[in-house]
C-alpha cells in the first residue's frame, strides 16, 4: 500500500504530525494529488544533484499542469484556482533553488516513515498497557471538558438570577404602585403580596450568593489547570521539541496544546461577561452583604491576572530557527545564509487575528562579554500574527532572516574563553497584546533555543555537535554560558542521541551491537559499557592530540553519516552494513562461518567516513584466515558502488586465475540475493554512426573493479596453488632463503583497480 494511504488511515493525533510537515511553502495539497508521483521518487539521489533536482522540479509543474487539466474536465473551478495558485508559489520559491525543494520532500518523507513506524509501534503496544502519557492526556482533556460544563451550568445560572431578578423588580414595583392607588387592594391582600415579595428576596439573594459562589469556584479550577498547563504541559512540550531537534520522536500534541490553551482563554472571557453581568444586576439592586459588591473587584483582578498569565505564556517557537539548506541541522546558522523560524500562538481568537506584530532580536538580553562576536539581523525582522489557511492556527513565519558578523576593531583571535562553535547566542521575539475592554497591555516573548553562528560550512559538523550537547543535557533556553564548563553526559543519555542522528537521516537506528562497539571506544573496555559511564565533552569533540591520525570521535561519527547519506543509503536501511564492529568482535563473528562469509564494517582509521569488508578463508590447515580490504572512501564510491564492489571483486596471485572471495554476507545470505537488486541492469548496445561513412562502429565494453593481490600460499586450494614439481625446480633455481625473503614481500593485501575488458558480444 502507498505510504499516503496508510498515513490516512492513522488516527487523528498521528495525522496532526503529518499537518505539521506541510507548510505554504510546501503544501499539501502537492502531496495528496501527487502522491504516487512523489514515492516512486528517489529524492534523496535528487538532492544531491542540482541538473537532476531540475529536471525533477519541472516534472513536477508538468504533473501540476495535468492535475488542472483534471480539474478543469470536472469543472471544479476553485480546485484549479488553487492549483494555479501553488504552482506560481512552486516557481517563485525553488526555480533558483530546486534542490531546496528535493530537500524538503525528502525530509518529509522520512518523518512520514518515522510516524508510520511509530504508529505500529504503539497499536502494538496498545495490545498491553495504555502509556502513562497518554492517560495523563486524557486526564487533562477531562479537566477542560469539565471545566467547560462548569461554565455553560454558570452562563444558564447567570440568566436564570437576571430572570429571577427582572421578576421581582416587576413584582416589587406593582406593589409599591398599588400601595399608593387607594382602595386598590386590602390590607390581608397586601399582607400576602409582601409576604411572597419577601420570599422571592430571598431567594434572589440566596441565588446571587450561588452565582458568586459558583464563579469563585470555576476561577479556582480555572488557575489548577492553568498551573498545570504552563507549569507542566508547556515545558514537556519545549523538551520534546528539544529532542525533535536533536533527531529525536517527532514532536507531537501542539495542537492539543493549542486547544487547551484557547478553551481556557474562552472560559476566562466567559467568566468575565458573568461578572459583567453581575454588576448590571448590582446596580439595579444591592443589599447590605450583597456578595456580588463584597467580591466584584476580587473576581474581576483575579480573572484578568489569570487571563494575563496564559496570554504572555502563548508566544511560542514552533519551529526553531534554521537553515533551508540544512533543514536537519537546526539551530546551526551561518553567517550570510538565510534562515527561517516559525511563531504560533496558543490562544486562537478571531479577535487576536493581524493584532499581533511579532519583532525578532538578536542576544536582546546578552550582557556585553569580551572576545564573543556580535551579530545584526538582516532582512524583515518583524511579522503580523495571522490566521494560517491550512490548520487555522495564529502564526507568523519568518523566511528571509540572516546574521551578519559585527566588525571590530582589532583582531578578536584567541581572545574570547570560547572557540566560535561553542559560543550560544539566543533568538527572542517581541509583541505586545492590547485588551480593549480592560485597557490592558499584555507582553509577549518567546526565546528560541540557544543557537551557533558559523561562518564556514565546515564548522558546521562541531556546530551541531555543540546543539547536541547542550539539548542533550539541558533544558535551560538562557544558559549561554553552558560551554564554559559543559557537564559530562552518561552514555545511556548519549547512546540514545548518537542512535537518533541515523535514524532521523535513515530508516535505522543503531542496534545493540553496534552501541556496545561505540561504548567501548569511548569508555573503554573496563568500563563494561556501564549506563551510568560518564563521556566527557573534551572526548565527544575535542581534539585531543596533535597528531592529525587521532580525530574526534564525532567528527568521525560525522563522516560516516556523510558516507551513508552520499552513497550507502539503501544498503544500510536494508540492514546489509554491520557497521559499527570491532575488529575483534568481527572475527569471533566470522570464526565459525564458511569460507568467503564477509561482512561490512566502517573504518576506524578514516577522519572522512570510510567502509571495508573482512572475509574469512581456511588455510591448507583448515585454520581461519581473516583479509580486510584497504577502506573505500567517497572518492572510490563515486566511482563504483558498493553491491558493484563486492559484485566484482577479485583476488589474485600469480599464476593463478583471479576469483571473488566473497561468498556470504553475514551470517549466509548469497551475496548475489543480499545484493543483486543493486546491481546494474543490462543496458542495450549503443551503435554510433560516423557521419561521413555508413560503416556501423561497436564499442568494447568495459568496467572498473578491484582486485587484491595476494601471495598463493593464503589462497584457498581451489584458487590452483603451484605444484610441487615447480616449487622444487623454483626452490634449486633461486634458493631456499631467495624464496623466503619473496614470500615476506608478498605476504599481505594490496588494493589496486585494475580496468578489464571484454568483447561485449561475447559477454551476452
Amino acid at each position: 500500500m502507498a505510504q499516503w494511504c496508510q498515513l490516512q488511515m492513522l488516527d487523528s493525533k498521528y495525522l496532526e504530525q503529518v499537518d505539521q510537515l506541510y507548510d505554504d511553502s510546501f503544501p499539501m495539497d502537492i502531496r495528496q494529488y501527487l502522491s504516487r508521483w512523489i514515492e516512486s521518487i528517489d529524492w534523496d539521489t535528487v538532492a544531491l544533484q542540482d541538473s537532476l533536482a531540475t529536471v525533477r522540479f519541472h516534472e513536477l509543474l508538468v504533473q501540476l499542469d495535468d492535475q488542472h487539466s483534471r480539474f478543469a474536465l470536472e469543472n471544479n473551478f476553485l480546485l484549479q484556482h488553487n492549483i494555479r495558485k501553488i504552482k506560481r508559489n512552486l516557481q517563485d520559491r525553488f526555480q533558483e533553488d530546486p534542490i531546496h525543494m528535493a530537500m524538503i520532500i525528502s525530509k518529509n518523507l522520512k518523518d512520514e516513515q518515522r510516524i508510520l513506524a511509530s504508529a505500529k509501534s504503539v497499536e502494538q503496544d496498545r495490545e498491553g498497557t495504555v502509556s502513562a502519557m497518554v492517560i495523563e492526556k486524557q486526564k487533562l482533556d477531562n479537566k477542560v471538558k469539565e471545566m467547560k460544563e462548569r461554565v455553560q451550568v454558570a452562563d444558564q445560572n447567570v440568566k436564570s438570577l437576571e430572570d429571577l431578578q427582572d421578576d421581582y423588580d416587576f413584582k416589587f414595583n406593582t406593589l409599591k404602585n398599588r400601595e399608593n392607588e387607594m382602595n386598590s387592594m386590602t390590607q390581608k391582600e397586601l399582607e400576602k403580596e409582601k409576604l411572597m415579595i419577601g420570599r422571592m428576596c430571598f431567594e434572589l439573594k440566596a441565588k446571587r450568593q450561588d452565582v458568586v459562589f459558583q464563579l469563585t469556584e470555576l476561577l479556582d479550577v480555572t488557575q489548577t489547570l492553568l498551573s498545570e498547563l504552563i507549569s507542566e504541559e508547556l515545558p514537556e512540550w519545549k523538551q520534546r521539541q528539544q529532542i525533535a531537534c536533536i533527531g529525536g520522536p517527532p514532536n507531537a500534541c501542539m495542537d492539543q496544546l493549542q486547544n487547551w490553551f484557547t478553551t481556557v482563554a474562552e472560559i476566562l472571557q466567559q467568566v468575565r461577561q458573568h461578572l459583567k453581568k453581575l454588576q448590571e444586576l448590582e446596580q439595579k439592586f444591592t443589599y447590605d452583604n450583597d456578595p456580588i459588591t463584597q467580591k466584584k473587584v476580587f473576581l474581576e483582578t483575579r480573572a484578568l491576572e489569570l487571563l494575563k498569565n496564559l496570554l504572555s505564556n502563548s508566544l511560542v517557537v514552533e519551529r526553531q530557527p534554521c537553515m533551508p539548506t540544512h533543514p536537519q541541522r537546526p539551530l546551526v546558522l551561518k553567517t550570510g545564509v538565510q534562515f527561517t523560524v516559525k511563531l504560533r500562538f496558543l490562544v486562537k481568537l478571531q479577535e487576536f487575528n493581524y493584532q499581533l506584530k511579532v519583532k525578532a532580536l538578536f542576544d536582546k538580553d546578552v550582557t556585553e562579554k569580551k572576545g564573543f562576536r556580535k551579530f545584526n539581523i538582516l532582512g524583515t525582522n518583524t511579522k503580523v500574527m495571522n490566521m494560517e489557511e491550512s490548520n487555522g492556527s495564529l502564526a507568523a513565519e519568518f523566511r528571509h532572516l540572516q546574521l551578519k558578523e559585527q566588525k571590530v576593531a582589532g583582531n578578536r583571535t584567541n581572545e574570547g574563553p570560547l572557540i566560535v562553535t561553542e559560543e550560544l547566542h539566543s533568538l527572542s521575539f517581541e509583541s505586545e497584546l492590547q485588551l480593549n475592554q480592560s485597557g490592558l497591555d499584555i507582553k509577549l516573548e518567546a526565546i528560541s533555543l540557544p543557537v551557533v553562528v558559523i561562518s564556514n560550512v565546515c564548522q558546521l559538523p562541531s556546530g551541531w555537535a555543540s546543539i547536541l550537547w547542550y539539548n542533550m543535557l539541558t533544558t535551560d533556553s538562557k544558559n549561554l554560558k553552558f560551554f564554559l564548563s559543559p557537564p559530562p553526559a552518561k552514555w545511556s543519555q548519549l547512546s540514545e542521541v548518537l542512535s537518533w542522528q541515523f535514524s532521523s537521516v535513515t530508516k535505522r537506528g543503531l542496534n545493540q551491537e553496534q552501541l556496545n562497539m561505540l561504548a567501548d571506544k569511548l569508555l573503554g573496555a573496563k568500563a563494561k559499557r556501564n549506563p551510568e559511564g560518564l563521556i566527557p565533552w573534551t572526548k565527544f569533540c575535542k581534539q585531543q592530540s596533535a597528531n592529525e591520525k587521532i580525530f574526534p570521535f564525532w567528527l568521525w561519527i560525522e563522516g560516516i553519516l556523510d558516507l551513508i547519506k552520499r552513497h550507502l543509503l539503501s544498503y544500510w536501511n536494508d540492514g546489509s552494513i554491520m557497521g559499527f564492529i570491532s575488529k575483534e568482535r568481527e572475527k569471533a563473528l566470522l570464526s565459525d562461518k564458511c569460507p568467503g562469509t564477509f561482512l561490512l564494517r566502517f573504518s576506524e582509521s578514516s577522519r572522512e567516513g570510510a567502509i571495508t569488508f573482512t572475509w574469512i578463508e581456511l588455510d591448507v590447515h583448515e585454520k581461519p584466515i581473516f583479509h580486510s580490504v584497504e577502506p573505500y572512501t567517497k572518492k572510490e564510491l563515486s566511482a563504483v558502488s558498493l553491491p558493484d564492489i563486492i559484485r566484482t571483486y577479485k583476488m589474485m596471485a600469480a599464476d593463478n586465475i583471479p576469483e571473488n572471495p566473497l561468498r556470504f554476507l553475514y551470517p549466509d545470505i548469497p551475496k548475489d540475493k543480499a545484493f543483486g537488486k543493486y546491481y546494474p541492469k543490462p543496458t542495450e548496445t549503443v551503435e554510433l554512426m560516423d557521419v561521413d561513412s555508413t560503416e556501423k562502429r561497436e564499442y568494447l565494453k568495459t568496467e572498473l573493479i578491484s582486485v587484491s593481490e595476494v601471495h598463493p600460499s593464503t589462497m584457498q586450494d581451489n584458487m590452483m596453488p603451484m605444484s610441487l614439481e615447480d616449487y622444487r625446480a623454483l626452490e634449486m633455481s633461486l634458493g631456499s632463503r631467495d624464496i623466503d625473503v619473496a614470500t615476506t614481500n608478498l605476504l599481505g593485501l594490496e588494493e589496486f583497480d585494475l580496468e578489464m575488458t571484454a568483447d561485449f558480444q561475447d559477454q551476452n
